[in-house]
């Protein structure tokens, strides 16, 4: 997922989109997206992007009035990887992270990763604990030490968290 659909802009059908990565340049490059609303998807192709302040506005082919794209709004936009924003380094994308085993320094499986999810101090690894238990741990480098998509692992500094 690289955005979240928002309220009409304009009156010739764009969207408002709000980039989880806080970087928009790359959505301005986009042909086409999978948007998820109410559990549904449809493919779209996109029309035309605007860079706004803040922000992306987009429209897409056959969304032509305000009303229309009003009912686009709280979508997810998912795209190709190819299309998500540049990773810097310890960056991840969340698809990227869900399924990683959590780890204690010693070695300890202690549950593996469900999802991040946004919290109102900042990011949150929702933990499936393997007593089948979800838990959630600040995902921050206070808390989380080596994190190796190739290896499968997350190192949980502090598994005192999860208690």
């Amino acid at each position: 997922m690289v955005g979240l659909v928002g309220a009409p802009f304009g009156v010739k059908g764009f969207v408002k989109v709000r980039s989880l990565s806080g970087e928009y340049d790359h959505l301005s490059r986009l042909d086409s997206v999978t948007l998820k609303l109410g559990g549904a998807e449809k493919f779209w192709e996109v029309e035309d992007t605007l860079l706004i302040n803040r922000g992306v506005a987009v429209k897409f082919r056959g969304i032509d009035t305000p009303e229309a794209a009003k009912e686009l709004n709280g979508a997810e936009m998912i795209a190709n990887r190819e299309h998500a924003a540049p990773l810097e380094a310890n960056e991840f994308y969340v698809s990227d992270l869900q399924g990683l085993a959590v780890i204690s320094a010693s070695g300890e499986l202690l549950g593996r990763i469900v999802s991040v999810v946004e919290g109102g101090g900042g990011s949150l690894a929702e933990i499936r604990l393997n007593s089948g238990e979800v838990k959630l741990a600040p995902f921050r480098n206070e808390f989380f030490g080596d994190i190796s998509v190739e290896a499968g692992t997350a190192v949980l500094l502090c598994p005192w968290v999860l208690e």
